[in-house]
């Protein structure tokens, strides 16, 4: 797999207090990373290092596999687009003289695609119009512009959609999605919208205490996000071959559990497994999301 971004045992000091401790990270190209923690988990520390806007006290990091302590870091950073915390907006100015304003400051020659990203984020049609004067989703779709200037392959957004109302959200999501999708931009997004962030997100990585306790892909991510029926029986030898018999898809657990993936009927169940001396002791609905996922790897995890 090839990797956009990969860190290795960096490590982020503020005098005694490690905000990042040798954080381990990977994310793939052409992937929506969503990377998730709580408050003071460190995530918006690792985006300010990986955006150059601070520097690691150790470790390495290397992004398009040029290091961090490489002298061609600086431009590598070039192909990076990011809105960090806040978008970088000009309020007394308008949208158009806003990306001017980026083309300048990156050293771009011309304006060249400046209309064809308005038009993206559909700021096309705001005229003269200051963003002081915008609603809060179109700031956030100007930050997003500005930080499309220049055609970065990669895009780092802390919290894109907060504070957002219901339209704005669903503006931001289409716009990463459409980004992704048809110019192959690779995403590195925070966010404390967990059920937002798992309609978009190809790829996750859970921070807590400094650290990426573990790296999810989708798929493997949704195989626990399956509804299923757990049962506790006491022969489980006699329910396998029942499940085979009607070709229901199922799992085994333990020696006397197993989670049913599809829908049943209970009373009808247990009728006909108590017809094959297998009596069922416990049933239970499951199912999870990515919230209730999250929560429960950081409770389970030693993080001490």
């Amino acid at each position: 797999m090839e990797y956009i971004l990969e860190t290795n045992n960096i490590e982020k000091k503020y005098g005694h207090f490690k905000a990042l401790n040798n954080l381990n990270m990977h994310i793939p190209k052409g992937a929506i990373y969503g990377l998730i923690g709580k408050n003071g988990a460190g995530k918006t520390t690792l985006i300010r290092l990986i955006c150059g806007l601070q520097k690691v006290t150790s470790g390495e990091y290397t992004i398009f596999g040029i290091s961090n302590n490489s002298r061609r870091i600086v431009e590598t950073r070039k192909r990076v687009g990011g809105m960090v915390e806040t978008p970088s907006i000009c309020t007394d100015m308008t949208a158009e003289d806003n990306l001017k304003e980026q083309y300048k400051i990156i050293g771009l020659p011309s304006y060249d695609n400046l209309q064809e990203i308005l038009k993206l984020v559909r700021l096309n049609n705001t005229g003269k119009k200051k963003a002081k004067h915008f609603s809060l989703g179109m700031k956030q779709r100007l930050g997003l512009a500005i930080a499309l200037v220049g055609n970065p392959d990669l895009l780092i957004l802390d919290e894109p959609i907060n504070g957002l109302d219901p339209e704005g959200i669903i503006e931001i999501r289409e716009l990463i999605l459409k980004l992704n999708k048809e110019k192959g931009i690779t995403f590195l997004i925070s966010s404390h919208y967990l059920d937002e962030l798992s309609k978009i997100a190809t790829f996750y990585g859970i921070i807590d205490k400094g650290k990426i306790i573990k790296e999810i892909d989708k798929n493997e991510l949704e195989q626990n996000f399956r509804k299923r029926t757990q049962i506790t029986v006491t022969n489980i030898k006699e329910c396998v071959k029942y499940l085979e018999e009607k070709e229901l898809a199922y799992k085994v657990i333990s020696d006397d559990t197993l989670d049913i993936y599809e829908k049943i009927n209970v009373s009808e169940l247990v009728i006909a497994l108590s017809k094959r001396n297998c009596i069922v002791n416990n049933f239970q609905e499951k199912g999870e999301s990515l919230e209730n996922y999250y929560l429960n790897l950081i409770g389970g995890a030693d993080n001490d």
